[in-house]
């Protein structure tokens, strides 16, 4: 059973760091692409970071710079690693498979996360 559990979120001042994880079960992390999406109030989803399986990572703008993905194949784990946040960074984030054979940019997602919290306020 494909399972993604995502963890690390919390409050966090402006300017401050979070850790996000993503545990995997199930499949082999590194056959397939995967991405982070938030979800902030009120708001849609929005496609943040993504990796693919030869390990290319793609980022929105508004992130590139501050937020870094990355995934540890032998702990099958996906990570992003947030730095300087901001208020507006503010949502739920949750990790998300790509279905096999599509590219990151499809958004063709077949599996995804609970989802972990991310506030930033001061």
């Amino acid at each position: 059973e494909v399972q993604l559990v995502e963890s690390g979120g919390g409050l966090v001042q402006p300017g401050g760091s979070l850790r996000l994880s993503c545990a995997a079960s199930g499949f082999a992390l590194s056959n397939y692409a995967m991405s982070w999406v938030r979800q902030a109030p009120g708001m849609g989803r929005e496609w943040i970071s993504g990796i693919d399986s030869a390990g290319t990572a793609t980022y929105k703008y508004s992130v590139q710079g501050r937020f870094t993905i990355f995934r540890d194949n032998a702990k099958n784990m996906l990570y992003l690693s947030m730095n300087d946040l901001k208020p507006e960074d503010t949502a739920d984030y949750y990790c998300a498979r790509l279905k096999a054979d599509y590219p990151q940019s499809s958004r063709q997602y077949d599996y995804w996360g609970q989802g972990t919290q991310v506030t930033v306020s001061s």
